[in-house]
């Protein structure tokens, strides 16, 4: 991703930008700096009974139509986990528990002519009872599939589709010429 050049003019002072976009951002005018830094999201993996996983198929855009893990960004305030658990309560009506992490991915998050950098952090979790699961907020639908067969390139944003594939790897039984 590029640098930023969302600031053509100090938000303190006003005064233009001198010179190329940089991180942090430095006026000559007034000495104010900002660093840009990416927003943080939350994703889950969340796993039935029988090991599949649910999957979201996006209702707007980015990404409408395609498919997508429940999750999004965290408020201020808010901790990862709690950002999760409140997603999903959002977007399909479950309650979570324990969250497992995965991993995390960079992402750019494109919408109304602004591209985000996003630090998407991925979690795993269990779901005890699937009573009440509805498509709610931003969820056109919802399917459970086998997270090692699901069609990685037909996501709205590529690090879902890469903590899916880090997912299904893992859980893939190892060959016996590794052994």
């Amino acid at each position: 991703m590029r640098l930023p050049e969302i600031f053509q003019y100090c938000p303190r002072c006003g005064a233009p930008r001198d010179g190329p976009a940089s991180n942090p951002f430095r006026c000559a005018a007034c000495g104010h700096q900002q660093y840009f830094n990416p927003a943080a999201a939350v994703a889950a993996i969340l796993l039935g009974s029988d090991g599949r996983a649910l999957f979201l198929r996006r209702a707007h855009d980015p990404g409408k139509g395609k498919l997508g893990l429940p999750g999004g960004f965290v408020d201020i305030g808010e901790t990862a986990e709690d950002a999760l658990r409140r997603e999903v309560r959002e977007e399909v009506n479950l309650e979570i528990g324990a969250l497992e992490f995965l991993c995390s991915l960079v992402n750019d998050y494109h919408y109304r002519d602004v591209t985000y950098p996003v630090l998407d952090l991925f979690f795993v979790v269990r779901v005890n009872s699937t009573s009440g699961m509805a498509a709610l907020d931003g969820v056109e639908s919802f399917v459970w599939l086998d997270p090692a067969r699901v069609d990685l390139a037909g996501f709205a944003f590529p690090s879902n589709a890469e903590a899916v594939r880090r997912f299904a790897a893992r859980r893939a039984p190892h060959s016996d010429a590794a052994r």
